[in-house]
């Protein structure tokens, strides 16, 4: 059986579309750093994107010469932190001010060394530079999640519902250090239309009573 992290960790990647709160574990990712807006042709964020599934798929691939631990699976669904300075949460109007880390999460089989291999693998097959792929490691916690059915800029409205929801179960927001509006890409957004794109939302919360 090919490993699926969307089917085993439901309650993490195909949550209801009603706002539901849930605990983060850690987790490692393949991450790549950037900002501007994401919609710009051929701009930053659609070579990070390049990037990241360059290396995730090198590693996919490693099973041609394994390392410990390796098993068959998905590669998991892209995954994104968003933010932009002043402002608690994101402002979908101002997207040429995004600050974003473009994620995709690693099995847990793939340590450092076999992440820096990777790199240096697709470096050569590629003959491109992947400096910018990081190995990051990151343990979420308390949030607020719902899956968001529709375009993109539609968000806003469940957004104000997961807030709503949180206030009601004793929470706020909590956009303290390391702590970000995050969202997951269930759909390929080139071959699904705009209404019916699956994204899971997700906030950090913390308590208030």
């Amino acid at each position: 059986m090919v490993f699926d992290y969307k089917k085993e960790y439901k309650e993490f990647y195909l949550p209801p579309r009603t706002p539901g709160i849930v605990t983060v574990p850690a987790m490692n990712f393949l991450a790549v750093r950037g900002q501007g807006d994401p919609n710009e042709e051929h701009g930053v964020y659609k070579q990070a994107l390049e990037q990241l599934y360059a290396v995730a798929y090198t590693i996919k691939m490693s099973k041609r010469n394994p390392p410990e631990g390796y098993f068959e699976y998905v590669v998991p669904p892209l995954e994104g932190l968003w933010w932009q300075e002043g402002v608690r949460g994101v402002d979908y109007t101002r997207k040429a001010d995004f600050r974003w880390i473009s994620l995709i999460r690693l099995p847990e089989f793939v340590t450092k060394a076999v992440f820096d291999r990777a790199v240096r693998e697709a470096t050569e097959k590629k003959q491109r530079d992947f400096a910018q792929v990081e190995f990051f490691s990151w343990a979420e916690g308390l949030c607020v999640q719902c899956m968001h059915i529709g375009p993109y800029d539609d968000e806003p409205a469940t957004v104000a519902a997961m807030e709503e929801y949180a206030r009601e179960q004793g929470y706020g927001p909590d956009f303290s250090q390391g702590r970000f509006h995050h969202e997951i890409y269930l759909s390929d957004v080139r071959r699904c239309q705009s209404g019916k794109l699956k994204t899971v939302i997700r906030q950090p919360i913390k308590r208030t009573e």
